[in-house]
């Protein structure tokens, strides 16, 4: 039994609430995965604020049409094609699916739509190269952290230092 009208409307328009809320689209053939190993990417996806997303490439070009952040998207739009909509890490969303291709060795990148730009498969790895948005979090408190420790021991040796030479000066004078 296929999809009627009113259930193929609620995914466009479900479609259209994800991509709203995204700030990356990223088109993977999907064709020879499993249930199972599909179910484990959008698990490790969903960790990272990312969505994946098997739908047909007719209803999402109805969900990208007239919206100029994601006209660039129907380039992409063919054969078997899974979509991935990432919200919020979109480092640490590439580096989930990388891990994933590299485990299962059955998707490829088609390419991706970001600000309304199309990325081929050598931008996208690139994005995914960049540090996640833990690891930039945890370079900055670090950076904080050093710069108030050298700062905690440099006025701590301002009064060290009068102290010592108070007393070599008491002990210059003693003698």
């Amino acid at each position: 039994m296929g999809r009627t009208l009113e259930n193929k409307k609620a995914l466009v328009a479900g479609l259209k609430e994800t991509l709203s809320e995204s700030s990356m689209a990223l088109v993977i053939n999907y064709r020879g995965l499993t249930v199972g190993e599909i179910t484990t990417l959008r698990r490790a996806l969903r960790a990272k604020g990312a969505v994946c997303a098997v739908t047909k490439n007719t209803l999402m070009s109805k969900a990208i049409e007239g919206d100029e952040r994601w006209a660039e998207l129907s380039h992409l739009l063919k054969d078997s094609t899974a979509f991935i909509m990432v919200k919020e890490d979109v480092g640490g969303a590439m580096k989930a699916y990388q891990e994933f291709q590299k485990a299962t060795k059955k998707t490829e990148v088609f390419g991706a739509v970001m600000d309304g730009k199309l990325l081929n498969e050598t931008q996208v790895k690139a994005i995914a190269d960049l540090p996640s948005k833990e690891q930039l979090i945890a370079q900055i408190a670090g950076a904080i952290n050093g710069v108030a420790t050298k700062l905690a021991v440099g006025i701590n040796e301002v009064p060290t230092g009068l102290a010592r030479a108070i007393k070599a000066l008491s002990e210059k004078e003693a003698a």
